[in-house]
C-alpha cells in the first residue's frame, strides 16, 4: 500500500476511545500486540527503551527526555499520541517524523502479518487503529538505526498496547482524574493502571505528588523488587524565575544520581507552564538513570537537549498582539494548570478563550475553572465523532461565562476570536489537542500577512 491508502485503512479501524466498546477491548487484552509482535520477530526487543505513563506531563516528559537523548548524539525514536496534525508526528526519528515512504513500508509489513493471523484464527479480530500504529512504531524503530526509543503510554499503562517492551527506565508522571470508566474511579484505581508499566527489577522514576498514588507506586515497585527514584525525594530545585511564563532553574540531584560535575544544572526551558519544570526535573532524573544503565548522557546533553525541546500545542503561543495560544488541556488537572498560567502570566489582559471538547471528559469541572475567567468564551466543535456539539456545550455551560458565543466550526471561532480581540487582549484555544489540531491545521493555511492585517485593523478601533 502507498501512504494514502495506509492512513485510510488505519482510520477505517477507529480512534482511540471512539467507542467503550473498542477502548474496553483494548484495555483487557494484550494478546493482538503480542502475536503481531511474535509473527513480526519481536521487533520491540530490537532496540532500548523507556516506557512512559501518567495522566497528564507524560508527553511533555517523553518529548524532554527524547531531546536530551538526541543532544548526547544518540539515536532516538520516540513515540507518542495522539498527533496535532498528521499521523507521522506519532512516530519520530531524531526529532523528524517518519517519513510517507517509510510510514507506508511499516504499515504494509504490519497489514501483512495481521493477515496472516487472522487466516490462521490465531487473531479472532481485526487489531484496533492504535495497536497497529504501535506495532508499526516498533518495526520502524527496529528497522533504524534507533539506539533508544521513548515511548508513551495511550491509555493507562497496565494493558495499553506499548507494556509489551521491557524499558532500561520507566517513568510515571502526574496522576489524577481522567479516562475513569476505562482506568477506575478513585486515584488509587487510576495509579495502579499507570504503575501497571513497572516490570519485575525496573528502575523507575516518579514524579507524581498526589500522595494515594505514590503509595500506590511505591507498593507495585516493592513488590517487583523495582528501584523507584522519586523527584521529590532526590531532586532539590532553586533559582526558580520565569519570563513569558517560560522558566529557568537550577536542579541538584541526591548523590546516587548526582550530576558528573557534581554540580547544579542550570535550566532553560522552552515549554511554557510552571508545570513544565516537573515534568523537566522527571526526564532529568530518567536521563541520570539511563547514563547509569551504559548510556552516554552527559550533563552539557541534559541542559542543551532541555534548552532545545520543542512540543507543540501545549501552552503554544502562535503571534503577540493578539497573543494567541494553543494548548490541549483535556481534564481538570490540567485546566487548574491552565488558571495557574493565566493568574501568573496573563493577570490584567482580556481573555478569549476558544472550548471545545469530547464527549466523555469532565466539562462542567473544567468550563467551572476557565469560563468565569473569561471576557469571551466561544464555543465550538471538532469534526472528531467523539467531539460534543457545540450547542450541547451551550446548553451545559453558557451560565459560567460572562459572554457566549457558539460558532461550529473551529476555524471560523479562530476568525471570530481574532475579530474582537484588541491587541493586548489573549486568545486561549483549549479543550481538546483534536480542536489544537484543527486549529493548527487553519492557522497554517492563512498566511502572516492576513492575520498581521486583523492586528492592524484592531489597533485602531
Amino acid at each position: 500500500m502507498n501512504y494514502n491508502e495506509s492512513v485510510r485503512y488505519l482510520l477505517t479501524l477507529g480512534r482511540e476511545l471512539a467507542s467503550p466498546q473498542q477502548a474496553l477491548a483494548a484495555k483487557f487484552d494484550l494478546h493482538n500486540i503480542r502475536v503481531i509482535c511474535e509473527r513480526m520477530g519481536h521487533p520491540e526487543r530490537q532496540f532500548a527503551s523507556v516506557h512512559i505513563a501518567g495522566t497528564n506531563g507524560k508527553g511533555s516528559t517523553a518529548a524532554i527526555l527524547a531531546s536530551i537523548i538526541q543532544a548526547a548524539g544518540l539515536p532516538c525514536g520516540l513515540y507518542t499520541s495522539p498527533h496535532l496534525v498528521r499521523i507521522n508526528e506519532r512516530i519520530r526519528m531524531d526529532g523528524a517524523d517518519i517519513s510517507d515512504e517509510q510510514f507506508a513500508e511499516s504499515f504494509t509489513r504490519v497489514l501483512a502479518s495481521v493477515e496472516e493471523l487472522l487466516a490462521s484464527g490465531t487473531l479472532a479480530a481485526h487489531p484496533t487503529y492504535f495497536e497497529c500504529v504501535t506495532a508499526m512504531a516498533f518495526d520502524f524503530f527496529a528497522r533504524s538505526s534507533v539506539e533508544i526509543a521513548v515511548i508513551e503510554v495511550g491509555l493507562g499503562g497496565r494493558l495499553d498496547s506499548t507494556n509489551v517492551i521491557v524499558p532500561e527506565v520507566a517513568a510515571i508522571t502526574q496522576i489524577d482524574f481522567d479516562h475513569e470508566n476505562f482506568l477506575g474511579h478513585s486515584i488509587e484505581e487510576i495509579a495502579a493502571e499507570k504503575a501497571g508499566i513497572i516490570k519485575p527489577g525496573a528502575w523507575v522514576v516518579s514524579g507524581a505528588e498526589n500522595p494515594a498514588a505514590r503509595q500506590v507506586i511505591r507498593r507495585r515497585a516493592a513488590d517487583q523488587g523495582a528501584r523507584l527514584v522519586e523527584i521529590d525525594e532526590i531532586c532539590r530545585v532553586s533559582h526558580l524565575s520565569a519570563e513569558d511564563g517560560r522558566y529557568r532553574f537550577q536542579v541538584r540531584l541526591a548523590d546516587d544520581l548526582g550530576t558528573a560535575s557534581g554540580q547544579e544544572l542550570k535550566i532553560a526551558l522552552p515549554l511554557a507552564g510552571r508545570f513544565q519544570v516537573r515534568n523537566a526535573v522527571t526526564a532529568i532524573a530518567a536521563a541520570r538513570l539511563l547514563a547509569q544503565r551504559r548510556f552516554a548522557i552527559s550533563d552539557d546533553a541534559i541542559v542543551q537537549g532541555i534548552q532545545s525541546v520543542r512540543w507543540p500545542g501545549r501552552l503554544e503561543r502562535l503571534q503577540e498582539r493578539p497573543t494567541v495560544y494553543l494548548d490541549g488541556t483535556h481534564n481538570p488537572a490540567g485546566a487548574r494548570e491552565v488558571l495557574t498560567f493565566w493568574r501568573e502570566h496573563l493577570a490584567g489582559r482580556r481573555i478569549h478563550l476558544i472550548y471545545g471538547a469530547m464527549r466523555d471528559k469532565a466539562i462542567d469541572e473544567v468550563a467551572g475553572l476557565l469560563f468565569p475567567h473569561a471576557a469571551t468564551v466561544i464555543l465550538t466543535q471538532s469534526p472528531q465523532p467523539r467531539s460534543l456539539s457545540a450547542q450541547t456545550l451551550a446548553h451545559m455551560t453558557s451560565h459560567l461565562a460572562e459572554d457566549v458565543e457558539v460558532i461550529r466550526e473551529p476555524g471560523a471561532a479562530l476568525d471570530r476570536a481574532l475579530e474582537i480581540a484588541k491587541p493586548d487582549d489573549v486568545i486561549f484555544v483549549t479543550g481538546s489537542l483534536y480542536l489544537v489540531g484543527d486549529l493548527r491545521r487553519h492557522w497554517d493555511a492563512h498566511t502572516t500577512a492576513e492575520y498581521a492585517a486583523t492586528a492592524r485593523k484592531n489597533a485602531v478601533r
